[in-house]
């Protein structure tokens, strides 16, 4: 029986489970000292975030940003828990943040920063590579800066 994704926006009250859910991706997607700025982010540097559930279970979750006045939109903080990796949830919740962005009339593009460890999927997703910096997250954990490229 395939499952049924609901995408829904971030309460309070996820934190916990969302945490745990993002320390299951640490260290092969984010860097140890990420764990503490991720939670801090979510006390306090959301501005929209999201939740992907399965039966009222959190199996993922993944934000937008701000910057130039609301002209670019930055995905933020995404993942998905890893027993569900390989599923097209990764996928369905970046979708939902474009579309999300897209509606937005004063944002005119769409970019992200993540690593050379998960990069190739949001190339899958519509992203360009722009720019790499080494270590920028933490040691062995590289900027790869994306602009997305919405498809002709």
């Amino acid at each position: 029986m395939p499952y049924k994704l609901q995408i829904r926006e971030f309460a309070s009250q996820d934190k916990d489970q969302v945490m745990e859910n993002f320390k299951q991706n640490v260290p092969r997607y984010f860097a140890v000292s990420e764990i503490k700025e991720f939670e801090n982010y979510l006390e306090s540097g959301i501005e929209k975030y999201f939740v992907a559930e399965i039966e009222g279970e959190i199996v993922g979750a993944g934000g937008v940003n701000f910057a130039d006045n609301k002209t670019v939109g930055q995905m933020s903080w995404g993942f998905i828990k890893a027993e569900f990796h390989g599923c097209g949830f990764g996928s369905k919740l970046v979708k939902h943040r474009i579309d999300y962005l897209n509606s937005i009339s004063t944002v005119e593009k769409i970019v992200l920063g993540t690593s050379q460890h998960t990069y190739k999927f949001y190339e899958k997703n519509g992203f360009v590579l722009k720019e790499v910096r080494k270590d920028y997250w933490a040691k062995d954990f590289d900027l790869y800066d994306m602009i997305y490229e919405e498809p002709e």
